[in-house]
Order: C-alpha cells, then structure tokens, then sequence
C-alpha cells in the first residue's frame, strides 16, 4: 500500500497523539467519539489491503470508526498476564518515565552511524549535519562544506543526497521547493508534471490561493487543483521544526512485549486514545447551504476521515515494526541487553516491506516496556563488531558489558581502558582496541580510570 498517509502522526509519541487527537475532536464537528455499541466487524488486514486507495477512502467516508482499524492491535480483553505486565510497569521507577526530546542533530547523527556509507562519507555527513538550520535546511554550499570537511565539492553532493532520504525525508533540502520535491519523489508522486510544476514553480501563488490562472494554465477544474493540493498540504516544508532541544519529557510506553509460554506478545497501550467515528453531521443533507458552507464541511469531513485512517496506519505500523524488531532481537527479549544483536533500519524495512525513512520515524520518540525495563525503539538498532569465529556482537551488548565490568571494579584500583578491552576479549572472543573501549565509555558518559580514582 502507498504510504500517502499523513507522516506527522508517525513520530508522535503516545502522550502527543492523545493530545493531537482530544484537540482535533474539538476543533472539528465531524469528529466524535463512539460509544462502541455500534462497531461493526473489523475486516482482517489481508483483505483491507487489497482495497483499492479510493475505494478504502470511499468506505473511510462512510463509515470511520476508530475500533473499525485498531481492532487487530486492541488490547482488550486483557488476560492476568497482560494486566500483571502492565501493572509491573506502573511501578517503574520515575526517572525510568522521563528522556530527553529527540534533537534534529542526534536523530540524523543517529541514522549516519547506522547507514552503509564509508567513514569518510560520514565524516563528511557529520559536516552537513553540524551545518543545518533548525528548520531543516542547508544553507552552506558544497564548497563550503568541502573546504570544512577537507574533501573535494564531488564528495559532498552524494552524501548530502543520502541524508536526504533520512528521516525526516527532506532534510538538508536548500529551500521549501527542493524539500517538497524529495518527498513526492519518496512517496511516488514525482512521475505526476502537473504536481511536480507545482512545487517547482508555483507554491507562492498556491500560498496566496492565486488559483484561477494555475486553472487556466494546466486545464484542470478546482476539484483536481483541490486533489494536487491535499497531496502539497500533507507534506513538510521544515522537516526539522518538530524536533526539540533535548528538554526531558515523560515516557509512557507506546507498546508492551510480555512473555506467554515460550513466545512474546506484542500488546499496543490505547490508554486514553478514544474511539472515534464520523458524527451524524457528516450525513446531513447540504442542499440550502452555501458554497463556502459546503466547501467547509467537505473539508472537515476529510479532515476527520483521514484523521481516523491515519491513526489505523499509525498503529498498525507500530505494531508490524516491532514484531519485526522482537523477531530480529529474540536473544534480547529473553536474557537481556547482553544478548542485543547488531540491527540497522533496512533490516526492519526489508523485512516489513517499508522504507527505512518510515521505520525511523515510528521508533523516534517511542518507547517499549519489556522485561527487561523501557527502552526506547532506537536502542534497538546498534551497529555490530565482527567477532573471531565469524559472528557479530551488536554495539550496545558490548557498551553492556562495558558498564557491567566498571560497575564491579575495586574504586580503589579502577579498570583501564586497555584492561577492559582484555576482559572483553576473554568473554567474546574478539579484539577491540582500546581506542574503540574508550569510544564506548565516553558515549555511556563515564569518566577515565584516573578521574574515577579521583572521584572515590
């Protein structure tokens, strides 16, 4: 199925979509919240996703129930075990509930580390990074950039390509045109002149709804303008203006994974999302109406369909990555972080049939209580170190052992970093330099052996 639906919801954690949602129900009188006496079946996913796209939004239309598309991920009923799960995760201690606001730096620095690219492309990355605006945008040129990262202006272009198709796809972009132009190139729109035209050169008269000679010009009526500009409207113009500065927030978990029997059960948390439908308002009839009445009703009314259409492919997103990521990391979900295997984002999107733009958006600010404690959904993925017999060790399973090893040391007679690459080479079976330890114990933020003697 094409991912045309709204990105924005995506990357909202569970706190911000039940506000996105309880603030949408306000603002729009097509929107209510069902009683649930009147649900109707759920039809199974094999089946919705062979329904064409016009006719899923024809039936959306109809008939828009919140419990219609989550029922395959609700978590109700609720066996002791899900409730004991849950209830264990209620007593986690408070500091576990809070990070820091993903910033725009971090989360492409992020998906750089994790990308196929050389390491001198991503030195040349972490150049282009550092020089973004917080909106997205990049405004050095490929000189510049080149004469900053000590390459040739050649070296820039495909790097600076690469990192726009991270997430948020159209970052990096040197202005709004070029922004909105990557995405319909991801989403698949590119092949569309008309569309393409429009971005290009017309999103000024599109912003002063100067339509009549884009009419005039392209041979359309204002109901195939009013197609082209819900497509232009679901886009991002600043990529980068929903990220923080990394202020804490609270993490309530978007998902549960608890064992039952000898196989783990992903349970998504709806706590506090309510059910939504069309109001009956969306069945009354127009016909004394003006056309500014209408033209604001139909409006609401998609709004509110594609409100409920997206949450259904938010969730259900969700839910298929992180079965993928409880597949791939199975040694995790039973023995602990030690056991975390190396994973990358287009292991997910191959598995799942995605782009690995989308993975990284739905495991940006989410988060998963497991039995092991809540962690975030990009904890997961970690590049790996290929050990002796041919086998790989994921990063964070050595950061693991790392703060494990320093952890039990004499304070009186703390571990080197030479030490810890010895012991790390006894239990796995592999050398890593003592450059590569000290790597590892800088990014878990703790000092060198010295200052931790210092500080005892």
């Amino acid at each position: 199925m094409k991912e045309k639906y709204q990105f924005g919801l995506l990357q909202l954690s569970r706190l911000e979509l039940v506000e996105t949602v309880q603030q949408e129900m306000l603002e729009n009188p097509f929107l209510e919240e069902s009683s649930g006496d009147d649900l109707g079946e759920t039809a199974p996913a094999e089946q919705r996703d062979s329904i064409d796209e016009e006719a899923y939004d024809r039936e959306l239309a109809k008939d828009a129930s919140w419990e219609d598309y989550m029922g395959e991920f609700a978590s109700t009923p609720r066996d002791s075990q899900s409730r004991e799960f849950e209830a264990a995760d209620e007593l986690s201690p408070l500091e576990a509930r809070y990070a820091a606001k993903p910033t725009l730096e971090g989360h492409l620095l992020w998906q750089l580390r994790l990308s196929p690219l050389t390491d001198e492309q991503k030195a040349i990355g972490e150049v282009i990074i550092g020089n973004l605006a917080s909106s997205g945008y990049l405004t050095a040129t490929d000189e510049e950039l080149a004469e900053l990262a000590n390459c040739d202006p050649g070296e820039v272009r495909p790097v600076v390509e690469r990192i726009q198709q991270f997430d948020p796809v159209g970052v990096a972009a040197r202005d709004a045109s070029e922004c909105l132009l990557i995405q319909l190139k991801n989403l698949g729109y590119d092949r569309d002149p008309v569309l393409r035209e429009l971005v290009e050169s017309h999103l000024e008269d599109l912003e002063a709804k100067r339509y009549k000679p884009l009419l005039k010009k392209f041979h359309l009526d204002m109901e195939e303008l009013r197609e082209y500009l819900d497509i232009i409207q679901s886009l991002d113009p600043l990529p980068g203006a929903g990220f923080g500065g990394g202020e804490p927030t609270y993490v309530s978990p978007d998902v549960f994974v608890y064992k039952m029997g000898d196989d783990f059960v992903i349970l998504l948390n709806e706590d506090g999302l309510p059910q939504l439908q069309l109001s009956s308002l969306a069945q009354m009839d127009m016909d004394g109406a003006s056309e500014k009445e209408k033209e604001y009703c139909a409006e609401k009314v998609r709004s509110a369909s594609w409100l409920i259409k997206s949450l259904y492919q938010r969730q259900r997103t969700l839910y298929k990555v992180m079965e993928s990521i409880v597949r791939h990391q199975r040694p995790f979900f039973e023995d602990g972080v030690t056991k975390l295997a190396p994973l990358i984002l287009k292991d997910i999107a191959d598995d799942i049939g995605m782009h690995e733009s989308t993975v990284s958006r739905i495991t940006t600010n989410k988060y998963v209580a497991t039995p092991h404690g809540i962690y975030e959904l990009k904890f997961f993925f970690n590049s790996g170190l290929e050990l002796d017999d041919g086998s790989q060790v994921g990063s964070e399973s050595v950061k693991a052992l790392i703060k494990k090893f320093i952890a039990e040391e004499d304070p009186k007679n703390p571990l080197s970093d030479e030490r810890i690459g010895e012991m790390l080479k006894e239990r796995l079976k592999v050398n890593i330099a003592r450059r590569t330890v000290a790597k590892y114990r800088t990014a878990l933020d703790i000092p060198s052996s010295s200052r931790r003697k210092e500080h005892f």
